[in-house]
């Protein structure tokens, strides 16, 4: 019995151990590599619409990439410090302009060829009114566009400023639609705590077994004890 309970406690701190590790560390990378927002307006309609809870990964902003959807913060041009949602056009080098061809049929170009967004909202790349650019846009900096191109005051509104670009210092995130390693981690961290409440129980186990095991030795015999 005294061995079974050794083993016990033995087993109670290892699992205990992996437990805390293994959910403190998922945590902690969860912490420090994600981050969750909720979209606020239209402007990325109908990718994202307000009320939209969102994870990003959170990057420097030199490892996004054309294509990504991005938040950034830039209260020098916004006038608050909020995050702003924006997919990314053009990255240093890239040539954006708008638009080859007309109305419905308009499309943006990136070194002179149409970029193909299939998640405008109503197929419009151009937005209404908005004025016409040909930005080349600087090293370290980024082009960035709304996909509700008739809603958003994205890069198209500061054309005046470096062409519209912000630094990639300025963005916070890269917003993730694919969500293996959030989820991973999640269970990681679900997994610690499980180990944790295992470990716990064997070593509540231990200590049931260690005393079973003292109250199961007989007392000794009065002949037997020293004078």
């Amino acid at each position: 019995m005294a061995g079974k309970g050794r083993g016990l406690g033995i087993a109670a701190v290892v699992v205990g151990l992996v437990g805390v590790l293994l959910g403190l560390g998922g945590l902690a990378w969860a912490r420090q590599g994600f981050g969750g927002s909720v979209v606020a307006s239209d402007s990325m309609r109908p990718t994202y619409r307000p009320g939209d809870r969102i994870v990003f990964e959170r990057v420097d902003g030199s490892d996004v990439r054309a294509g990504d959807v991005v938040l950034f913060s830039d209260p020098d041009r916004y006038g608050f410090d909020a995050l702003v949602m924006e997919r990314v056009i053009g990255v240093g080098g890239d040539r954006v302009a708008c638009c080859e061809g007309n109305g419905a049929d308009a499309r943006v170009t990136v070194d002179g060829e149409p970029l193909e967004e299939p998640y405008l909202k109503g197929g419009e790349a151009s937005g209404f009114g908005m004025p016409s650019y040909d930005v080349r846009v600087p090293e370290g900096r980024l082009f960035l566009l709304g996909d509700y191109r008739a809603n958003a005051r994205d890069s198209r509104a500061f054309l005046d400023d470096q062409g519209g670009t912000v630094p990639v210092s300025a963005v916070r995130g890269r917003v993730l639609d694919d969500f293996t390693v959030p989820a991973v981690l999640g269970t990681a961290i679900i997994l610690g705590v499980v180990l944790v409440l295992v470990g716990v129980g064997l070593g509540i186990a231990a200590v049931v077994v260690r005393r079973r095991a003292r109250a199961a030795v007989p007392p000794a015999a009065p002949w037997m004890m020293q004078a």
